[in-house]
């Protein structure tokens, strides 16, 4: 029979053991499905409730734009449509113009209560989708009636359309957009492809409390301003979009009263202020989720290929476009394949991140392109009373897209003032995104070119002109196309042991390891080694704290990858700690070769090539690893707890002990003599047993 008081403790560690690598593997499923998850999900699930939230508010604005002012202007002889006379609208499109504003406001108001989770998403999204396609509807049947000649005045010559027509197209527009894109999100949603709920952090949700804060700021800014100086409303409008934007057209378009010119001072900065924090959020959405869904996606698929580009016979593999490297598990240890591994993940990892990169600078640059072309083609046809042409449009929508505003010329039709608002707004968000990608390429490029410039003429570095000519040799080597290696060295597990031992002994002289110290001089070494391994994760969770504070983040060589695995258990140099290489990277079926797969079922073993690779995923390497060792942490705080003697008194995977004995193997004979010294009074404790 079993005895119970041996049993208990027994079971007790088993399951510790057993719920931690559980634990390991979900939080891994967790991380490889939110890695991998499909871009066009991530559009749906969070970034069409931003592009909502955004836009959402603005065609608001456009609504009460096109509310408060009247559809049809009566232009007298010599005059223009710009300065007619408003002709009263008919009661039918005031109260059917109202009403589509009010479905407006109701499915904004839904979606606002839905992103700060005060309203489920089963809920809000019918109504908010319900709210936005009511409102489209109403405000089409009006523009398509005061387009028609029973609502224009004849003769045509002599009226026109205001403003506010061509903001109700707009806010038409912008409601139909927003709500085909949110059905897509719920469809998405009730398919299970993603909670039904937004997942936006703090940041991107006060992207919409943002949006409409600045649509607020402007259109009562419009009031003062039409009150003051005596402008139609709408022309007060187009006045405080250019202010806030800091074009400054100047000519007409200028404060002449004293009281305009008083509250401008205030309401120039507000509305800076306002601005900023808009393309803040929109940079933030960019860099903490775009950046992150389009890196994992080109990671992944570069992934792929190159294990299914293996050969063996040739003993190489495609890691790009021409770019072969050597890549063969024939003849090495389990420790050389894995680090062969690393050095391949890390390569794939660099064409990745370039790639990424310069991807997202083309579509961005497209994306402006785009509007500053398609910009001035509207442009050119709304001003055709004044004479543009195509040129003189692409030339007033580049300054204006730049911000200089000459003022040599401004847009003056009803038609060309609306769209300027709207145009210039949508520029807001796309030249934030074109700038960030820019800084990562071209600026970055032109950066480290004057650096490097400056280094070989007039600030020349430290190690001197010689060194820096090589090291840029050596930069562009390792960019060229060709057979190149992998960058694994054989037999360099010595010294990563020694990089290994002269960075635990650095530990040893602080006087916080006294309690070890004097567990060793009572001939308890097991206990010396088990508070000396605490002391180091405690020590190493401060080190990778800081590293987290990196910009960018902190990337290790393999050596520090190896010491940092040893300390949670993940020992390089054990093959039982990480999977089996199979024995034949080709598959007969064609498929790509899994090396990532674990043997045995032990799901919680990774490759380096593998899904489950530290280098792959959303995390940084500083917070991969910081989670790591604060759970290996928190184990052995547990186990620290064990009523089980024998689970209390494991061997920790770094010691002390070992220490001493390969500085007494003679290893490194410079690095020993300092170590030594520094532990050299625990030579006299006795460890005849070491």
């Amino acid at each position: 029979m079993n005895d119970p008081g041996l049993d208990e403790p027994q079971q007790e560690a088993v399951e510790d053991v057993e719920n931690r690598i559980q634990s390991e593997d979900q939080q891994a499923e967790r991380e490889e499905r939110e890695y991998l998850d499909p871009s066009r999900w991530w559009f749906a699930s969070t970034a069409i409730p931003l592009i909502a939230g955004t836009f959402g508010p603005m065609a608001n604005a456009f609504s009460i734009c096109a509310l408060t002012v009247e559809w049809r202007v009566y232009i007298p002889p010599g005059k223009t449509e710009a300065t007619g006379t408003k002709l009263r609208d008919p009661r039918w499109l005031i109260a059917v113009n109202s009403v589509s504003l009010a479905f407006a406001l109701i499915a904004n108001i839904s979606l606002l209560l839905n992103m700060s989770r005060r309203l489920s998403f089963a809920v809000a999204q019918p109504i908010t989708i319900t709210g936005f396609y009511m409102a489209s509807f109403l405000l089409i049947a009006l523009v398509s009636v005061a387009s028609s000649e029973i609502f224009r005045i004849q003769p045509m010559e002599t009226h026109a359309l205001s403003q506010a027509f061509y903001y109700g197209i707009l806010a038409a527009a912008i409601y139909f957009i927003i709500a085909c894109l949110l059905s897509f999100t719920a469809y998405g949603a009730f398919k299970g492809h993603y909670a039904k709920e937004f997942r936006l952090t703090a940041s991107q949700r006060t992207l919409m409390l943002q949006t409409i804060a600045f649509m607020v700021y402007l259109l009562l800014g419009a009031v003062v301003y039409s009150k003051t100086e005596g402008w139609d409303y709408l022309d007060a409008v187009f006045f405080t979009n250019f202010t806030l934007l800091t074009i400054g057209f100047g000519g007409q378009w200028v404060p002449v009263t004293h009281t305009a010119r008083s509250f401008t001072i205030p309401f120039a900065i507000g509305g800076l202020v306002t601005v900023g924090l808009v393309i803040g959020s929109i940079r933030t959405l960019i860099l903490e989720h775009g950046k992150q869904k389009m890196a994992a996606r080109f990671m992944e698929v570069r992934r792929q290929k190159a294990l299914a580009s293996i050969d063996n016979e040739t003993r190489t593999m495609l890691i790009g476009w021409l770019r072969k490297i050597e890549f063969s598990e024939k003849g090495l240890s389990e420790n050389q394949r894995r680090e062969q591994e690393f050095h391949v993940m890390r390569r794939l990892q660099t064409l990745s991140e370039r790639k990424r990169r310069y991807t997202a600078l083309a579509i961005s640059a497209t994306a402006a392109l785009l509007l500053w072309f398609i910009g001035a083609l509207i442009f050119m046809y709304s001003e055709e009373p004044q004479g543009w042409s195509y040129f003189v449009s692409l030339y007033y929508a580049y300054i204006s897209l730049l911000t200089i505003g000459y003022g040599d010329f401004v847009v003056e039709s009803n038609a060309g003032k609306a769209f300027f608002v709207f145009w210039s707004q949508l520029a807001v968000p796309t030249l934030t995104i074109l700038i960030s990608n820019m800084g990562d390429t071209v600026i970055k490029g032109f950066k480290d070119f004057t650096i490097w410039l400056g280094s070989i003429t007039v600030l020349p570095d430290e190690e001197g002109l010689a060194k820096t000519l090589k090291l840029g040799w050596e930069r562009i080597k390792t960019g060229r196309i060709g057979h190149q290696k992998a960058g694994y060295r054989n037999g360099s597990s010595g010294t990563s042991e020694q990089r290994t031992q002269d960075r635990l002994a650095a530990y040893v002289e602080n006087e916080e390891l006294g309690r070890a110290e004097e567990a060793g001089e009572h001939g308890d070494f097991l206990e010396r080694d088990i508070r000396f391994y605490h002391y180091v994760l405690v020590k190493e969770v401060r080190e990778l704290m800081k590293d987290i504070e990196n910009s960018p983040p902190k990337e290790y060589d393999y050596h520090e990858w190896q010491y940092y695995l040893r300390l949670i258990g993940q020992d390089e140099h054990d093959p039982s700690h990480h999977r089996q290489p199979r024995a034949h990277a080709n598959r007969d079926d064609g498929e790509a070769p899994d090396i990532g797969a674990a043997d045995g079922g032990q799901k919680h073993t990774w490759s380096w090539l593998g899904i489950r690779s530290p280098l792959m995923g959303n995390q940084s390497e500083p917070q991969w690893l910081l989670q790591r060792l604060t759970g290996t942490l928190e184990s052995e705080m547990r186990r620290m707890s064990s009523s089980d003697e024998r689970v209390r008194k494991a061997q920790p995977p770094i010691s002390m002990s070992e220490l001493t004995k390969k500085r007494r193997s003679g290893e490194s004979s410079d690095e020993t003599k300092t170590l030594n010294k520094q532990v050299g009074h625990t030579k006299r404790r006795g460890e005849k047993d070491v």
